[in-house]
């Protein structure tokens, strides 16, 4: 063979070569574990039991899904999603339509207002535990001050969901803002321009130009916010720990207790799917909505 025709086909299988090893410890790193714990959802199965793993199918699914508490778990999930993501969704816009407007301490402002994202959220349950304290937090403090009484958020089974949705909000409600800026930012001016020739007022220009521009990012945000609050466990735990009662016992808070308190590892697995697979639908709900308003824009452009 000519070294020029060697020359080149090694050329064209460097690339390959050189993202191989790479390939194989994503592999490893990822693909491996799933299968493994998918595999392990078709068992009875405990790591701290010597016996084998006795394969019983879909016995672990059926248990789940007959089961109340799951669906309660499911219903608590729900409401906490719903609560965090649309104060998240109406906070983050709104932050995002005062910050667009150019002011003096703008960008100190902005970088204030991104810090609780920066944040582990096992600090921001630890803080906001304190916070929420009756007889030390702050919250305690004034409520008791000001109203001569002291609120018990973490004692009652609704002040506690309430305290943990607000302290998700606290912190990521300036993710929504960043990406509905990024959003308003990147609006093209000549279509502002035209809009202000026609006389169209802030409504109008708002709904008929600024929206349809954004609203692929309002969806970005509302799926990517959606898909963390359904999987939330650190900031529960660390505040509540599903408690009082399993007031605030999410879904990610039942796996955390079927797989590393009562060690039912094939049942933990199974739930863990089944989490998986509410996940993918959403996400296939919102990314229809978005590919059906790409499409209805592209009509209306042709």
């Amino acid at each position: 063979m000519p070294r020029s025709a060697f020359a080149r086909m090694f050329d064209r299988r460097l690339p390959t070569w050189l993202l191989a090893p790479t390939g194989v410890l994503l592999v490893g790193l990822f693909l491996f574990p799933l299968l493994w714990s998918l595999g392990l959802s078709f068992y009875r199965y405990s790591v701290l039991r010597a016996r084998d793993p006795k394969l019983i199918w879909g016995g672990n699914y059926g248990s789940l899904l007959g089961d109340p508490d799951i669906w309660t778990r499911f219903g608590t999930t729900g409401a906490f999603v719903l609560g965090a993501v649309g104060l998240q969704f109406v906070l983050g816009f709104g932050l995002a339509l005062l910050l667009h407007q150019e002011f003096r301490g703008r960008k100190v402002v902005l970088s204030l207002l991104l810090a609780p994202m920066m944040m582990a959220p096992v600090a921001v349950g630890a803080f906001f535990k304190f916070i929420y304290d009756p007889t030390f937090g702050v919250l305690g403090f004034f409520t008791q001050t000001l109203f001569g009484f002291e609120v018990s958020w973490l004692e009652r089974p609704f002040p506690a969901m309430v305290a943990v949705i607000l302290a998700d909000t606290w912190m990521w409600s300036p993710f929504v803002m960043l990406l509905v800026l990024s959003g308003l930012l990147a609006v093209p001016k000549h279509l502002l321009e035209m809009a202000q020739i026609d006389r169209a007022g802030r409504w109008l220009t708002f709904r008929n130009v600024v929206l349809p521009q954004i609203k692929p990012l309002l969806m970005l945000a509302v799926l990517l916010r959606t898909m963390e609050a359904f999987k939330l466990f650190d900031t529960i735990w660390v505040m509540t720990q599903g408690g009082p009662g399993t007031a605030t016992e999410t879904l990610s808070v039942a796996l955390y207790r079927l797989g590393f308190q009562y060690f039912k590892t094939g049942k933990a697995s199974a739930l863990a799917y089944l989490m998986l697979i509410v996940v993918i639908v959403l996400s296939n709900f919102y990314l229809r909505l978005a590919m059906r308003d790409v499409n209805v824009a592209r009509e209306e452009a042709s």
